[in-house]
């Protein structure tokens, strides 16, 4: 019996143990501490403008940190709007180019977010009313609409916009790169 009570108390001394690890990997993971965010945009700072200055284009980078995430801007050149790209394909490939890069300094996986010349912030102002404007669609017909694959970045945006409006809902479908949101009357 004593056996038994010492076998159970290390296990909930285990569990215990284990649940504080994961929440402390979790909130590392999701970027609490701002001063490992301000390194990492540091990083990506000093790479893009390497890059700038190959390229010979002229741009001013910011640094911020916003919901547990480097953020990282370039605005100011004429030239920038090549680096976004159609639909900001460009941009996309050269975030994940800066992630990396963050990652072989710092040895993690960085959630860093890069903006070029306003385009990401223009975008997400055209996918909220997106998202508004299908779910009050929705909400008017009854009638599911799946919309046009998109980035996972735009399916937050018009999740987030259709969660906002009460009685519809959104799900995404598909694999990349053909996933799309799809909006539907609740259940």
């Amino acid at each position: 019996m004593a056996e038994t009570v010492e076998a159970i108390d290390t296990d909930k001394d285990a569990a215990v143990s284990q649940e504080t690890t994961e929440e402390t990997r979790d909130s590392r993971s999701s970027g609490v501490d701002d001063d490992v965010l301000v390194q990492e945009g540091d990083i990506a700072g000093d790479y893009l403008e390497r890059l700038l200055d190959l390229l010979d284009y002229d741009g001013d980078i910011d640094l911020d940190v916003e919901a547990g995430r480097a953020i990282v801007s370039i605005d100011g050149g004429e030239d920038l709007e090549k680096l976004v790209g159609a639909r900001g394909n460009v941009l996309e490939a050269l975030q994940e180019l800066t992630r990396l890069a963050v990652q072989q300094e710092t040895g993690s996986r960085s959630r860093l977010m890069l903006d070029i010349a306003g385009w990401r912030a223009d975008r997400r102002e055209e996918l909220r009313e997106l998202g508004r404007s299908t779910a009050e669609s929705v909400l008017a017909s009854g009638e599911r609409v799946r919309l046009q694959p998109m980035s996972p970045f735009e399916r937050k945006v018009v999740h987030d916009a259709v969660a906002a409006v009460d009685g519809v809902q959104s799900e995404s479908e598909g694999e990349d790169p053909k996933r799309r949101v799809v909006v539907s009357p609740a259940s």
